[in-house]
C-alpha cells in the first residue's frame, strides 16, 4: 500500500496488512504478477481504494464500538447503506489525507435473526460486558493492531458454526474470524493501461488463476455507471474450532475498484486527475454481492 506520511494509523494499517496478506495467498500472488507484467515495481505501489471489517450488531461493539478507532484518526462518517436480505447495516468512512483508504464498516443486525440464531450469537458475544473499544489506547498503533488479531470471546464449536452457516454466512464467517481484515481493495483506475479497466484486469486476474466472485456478473456496476467492482473468491483456511474439531472454511479475498471521473471532470487529462474528481463512496446492489465472496456458492464453483 502506498502511504506518503508515517502516522499511527499508517503504521496500525501496515500491521493489519502483513497479517492479511499472510492468511490470504491470493495477495502477494496478485501482487507478484502485477511486478512481472510492470503494473507496479512492488506492493508499496498499488493504491489501496478500501479496506472492509465484518462486526456483529450486539451491545458493546458493532459499528458504534469499531468506529471510534477510525474517527480517532480524523475519519468521517460517511452514507449509511441497507442490507434488506442479508440483514446488514454498513458505513464507509472517508480518510482525512488521500494517502489512506476509505474504510467500510458492516454489522450484522443479530436481534433480526431468528431465535436459536440469536441464542448462539449472544452466548459468544454477551461475555463482552463493556465497550472494547473504549479501554483501547488508540494512539498506540502496536495496541490496536494487537486488538484486531485478539479474540474478543471464546473460539467457537463446528456445531455452532454450521448452525449458524445455515442461516447466516456473515454470522458463521464473523464468529470464527472476528475483526481479520476482511478485504483490501486494488485501485484499478490508478494503473497503467490497459489494466486500468476491469475488463483487461479481470483478464490479468483469471490469467493467473484467480477465481473471480460471479455474483451479479464478474464486474458489478453501479446505478450512475461510475463505480464498477470485482471481487475474487475468499481463500480458504483450515479453522479449527473448539473441542479439537477442524473444518475449511472462508477466509478473506481481495476486490479490485474502477472509479470513473464525475461528468464534470469527465474531459480533466488523465494525469491531472485527483481522487477528488472520481466516484466518490459505495452502491447497496454492488457491495451486496461483494459480500459474497465469502459464501459457499461462490467457494464452491
Amino acid at each position: 500500500m502506498q502511504f506518503q506520511s508515517n502516522t499511527t494509523m499508517t503504521q496500525i494499517l501496515d500491521a493489519l496488512f502483513a497479517i492479511y496478506a499472510e492468511r490470504v495467498p491470493d495477495v502477494r500472488k496478485i501482487t507478484a504478477a502485477m511486478v512481472r507484467k510492470g503494473m507496479v515495481a512492488s506492493q508499496s505501489e498499488i493504491i489501496n481504494d478500501h479496506i472492509a471489517f465484518r462486526t456483529m450488531g450486539v451491545p458493546n461493539l458493532g459499528i458504534a464500538s469499531f468506529e471510534k478507532i477510525f474517527l480517532a484518526h480524523g475519519y468521517q462518517r460517511m452514507e449509511f447503506y441497507h442490507f434488506e436480505a442479508k440483514k446488514l447495516d454498513a458505513y464507509w468512512f472517508a480518510p482525512p489525507t488521500s494517502d489512506l483508504p476509505r474504510v467500510f464498516i458492516s454489522e450484522l443486525k443479530v436481534d433480526q435473526l431468528s431465535e436459536p440464531t440469536q441464542k448462539i450469537i449472544r452466548s459468544y458475544t454477551d461475555t463482552v460486558t463493556a465497550d472494547p473499544v473504549d479501554h483501547l489506547n488508540v494512539n498506540d498503533a502496536t495496541a490496536v493492531a494487537t486488538y484486531f488479531q485478539t479474540p474478543l470471546w471464546e473460539l467457537p464449536s463446528l456445531e455452532d458454526y454450521e448452525l449458524l452457516l445455515a442461516e447466516s454466512e456473515y454470522a458463521a464467517w464473523v464468529i470464527y474470524n472476528r475483526y481479520y481484515l476482511n478485504h483490501y481493495t486494488i485501485s484499478v483506475h490508478d494503473l497503467p493501461k490497459p489494466y486500468n479497466q476491469l475488463e483487461s484486469f479481470n483478464s490479468f486476474l483469471k490469467e493467473i488463476g484467480i477465481q473471480l466472485n460471479t455474483s451479479g456478473g464478474e464486474i458489478k456496476i453501479s446505478g450512475d455507471q461510475l463505480l464498477r467492482q470485482t471481487s475474487s473468491v475468499a481463500n480458504t483456511v483450515r479453522a479449527s474450532f473448539a473441542n479439537q474439531e477442524s473444518k475449511v472454511i472462508a477466509g478473506s479475498y481481495v476486490e479490485f475498484a474502477e472509479r470513473s471521473p464525475l461528468p464534470e471532470f469527465a474531459d480533466l487529462p488523465a494525469a491531472e486527475l485527483r481522487r477528488e474528481h472520481r466516484r466518490e463512496g459505495f452502491e447497496t446492489a454492488n457491495a451486496d454481492r461483494i459480500f459474497e465472496s465469502t459464501f459457499i456458492s461462490q467457494l464452491k464453483k
